[in-house]
């Protein structure tokens, strides 16, 4: 009795938290779908937006790989146990010593990238020289956008620092102060009516101007913690030499993703718009990433950096496997719906303007491939922290290796024929061997994740998956048959209604089915109900 009182605590913890991260991301993937919008109205899917796509991925791959990948998985714990062990003056005189070394290793990136802007988008884009003046457009481009990657890395520390102290909701929300800066800039350019060449240009500087607002919204958090920032030129501090150490195998561990991002760059740019068309449906993909994967990985991630400082083996199964159990509540559902709705759904979000038919058709058939791997994407956000609060960074390396093997496999093989789409299929099965792979290793060296537990929740979850998948097609093919397409308001209908539709048919079923994790997150709708005077009725 005991164990289960704890266990449906722990699940409504995790939940609890998980839901105010998740409301908060929300907030900013909304945001940054009106982005997304914004910029394929401005832009389309031709040449000028293939070549913002691969000039701004470029500091965007190293943000991901060192800001928010390895540097988040090393600095978390490294700060956990020094708050914990050492006191919070120690704990934030590491954090001045981490943003002095950042402020001068990235200077050093950033002059080197500028400097060899040509040869980087000769190697990400090849078929960029195939065009004339394309390859010359990213170039510029990417020279203008290299200081993005020190303002993200520092929001980066202050975002792991917050969450370290289990301040949750400043850093969810702060990405969407890049989003809005974003969209206030884009709408301003399209007042304007600027050429392509300027609209372009002026998207990247309101895209510096946007990661510098993400760092700002964090400083007065930091302040009342009582951070204020002094430099400390301390490379010599064990507690760094620690950081190097996770750090060297979690950027490996965490490139698989930017590794097959590079790969698929280099084929992608041989096919005029498909380095826009899977970005397209990769922010697509991204909403439920963020909303779940990063949401329960950032939330894990402390309550796992803590629980492995205390050498508590036994709360760190539980806090791991209730967020996979969670994890695969949330994604399950959303992978069939993005299956099923793909085309209603890139239709409404990005059918408009300079964004045409024939670009809704290309970034749908990209989204149904890349959804197959949503639950690897996500589950892999929430497995590899626990591999570095346990200090065994070289495990997520070696599942990474095995995602960047079947992705090129997939690609090499298929790409003659499928084109682009292989791109999508490889990055997708790449990700569900990364998540399958650090679960297996998991059960075997620690134990107390896989079992009859987490996979017996998973079958009324896929059933009702199921159920809700195959009304919701009927009711897009309904809809779409009465209103038609191709104008706002029936986009709208044949886009939204069905996905209101199916995020209400799958609450309901899990609940019937008696869900464990539906029966938390009802829990804390009621609790919340109570606490605004409205009594739940029994």
């Amino acid at each position: 009795m005991g164990n289960e009182v704890n266990t449906a605590s722990e699940r409504v913890q995790i939940a609890r938290a998980a839901g105010l991260v998740s409301g908060l991301t929300l907030v900013s993937r909304i945001l940054g779908l009106v982005r997304e919008v914004v910029f394929a109205a401005l832009l389309g899917a031709g040449l000028h937006s293939d070549a913002f796509r691969i000039a701004f991925r470029i500091p965007n791959l190293l943000r991901d790989l060192f800001a928010e990948g390895a540097l988040s998985a090393a600095f978390v714990p490294t700060y956990a146990r020094a708050l914990l062990q050492e006191g919070r003056p120690e704990a934030l005189r590491l954090v001045n010593r981490v943003l002095t070394v950042l402020a001068l290793l990235l200077s050093v990136v950033v002059v080197l990238g500028i400097a060899f802007a040509g040869p980087i988008v000769a190697a990400l884009a090849p078929g960029y020289s195939e065009v004339p003046g394309k390859a010359e457009l990213t170039i510029l481009l990417t020279r203008v956008l290299m200081p993005f990657l020190p303002l993200v890395s520092f929001a980066a520390v202050a975002m792991g620092m917050l969450n370290a102290e289990e301040r949750f909701g400043v850093p969810a929300l702060s990405p969407a102060m890049f989003n809005v800066m974003a969209v206030a800039w884009g709408l301003g350019l399209w007042t304007l009516g600027l050429p392509l060449d300027q609209i372009v240009l002026g998207w990247s500087l309101g895209t510096l101007l946007g990661g510098l607002a993400q760092f700002l919204i964090q400083v007065p958090a930091l302040r009342r913690l009582g951070w204020r920032f002094r430099p400390d030129w301390a490379p010599g501090d064990p507690r760094l030499r620690g950081m190097a150490r996770l750090m060297g195998p979690a950027t490996v561990g965490l490139a698989a993703v930017q590794v097959n991002l590079f790969v698929n760059s280099r084929f992608a740019s041989h096919e005029s718009g498909a380095v826009s068309w899977l970005d397209y449906a990769f922010r697509l993909l991204y909403l439920p990433i963020g909303l779940f994967g990063v949401a329960l990985g950032t939330i894990a991630m402390s309550g796992l950096a803590r629980r492995a400082a205390e050498r508590d083996l036994a709360g760190l199964r539980a806090t791991l496997r209730q967020s996979l159990a969670m994890l695969a509540y949330l994604t399950i559902p959303a992978t069939v719906g993005l299956i099923v709705l793909r085309v209603p759904v890139v239709r409404l979000i990005y059918e408009r303007m300079r964004f045409t038919a024939a670009d809704t058709e290309a970034t749908a058939a990209a989204l149904l491939l890349y959804s197959f791997g949503l639950v690897g994407y996500t589950g892999v956000k929430v497995l590899a922290p626990a591999f570095y609060a346990l200090d065994r960074p070289r495990v997520p390396l070696a599942a990474s290796g095995l995602a960047i093997a079947t992705n090129l496999t997939v690609v090499v093989a298929l790409y003659p024929s499928w084109g682009f789409r292989a791109l999508a299929l490889g990055t997708a099965l790449g990700s569900l061997f990364n998540a399958g792979l650090l679960a297996v290793l998991f059960e075997r060296r620690v134990g107390g994740l896989l079992g009859r537990g987490l996979f017996r929740s998973m079958v009324p979850m896929a059933g009702a998956a199921a159920v809700m998948g195959a009304v919701v097609w009927l009711a897009a093919v309904a809809l779409e048959r009465s209103v038609g397409s191709g104008h706002l308001g029936a986009n709208v209908v044949t886009g939204l209604l069905p996905v209101l539709l199916g995020v209400a048919l799958y609450a309901l079923l899990t609940r019937l089915l008696r869900v464990g994790e539906a029966e938390a997150l009802w829990s804390i709708v009621r609790q919340r109900r109570w606490r605004t005077g409205t009594e739940p009725k029994p």
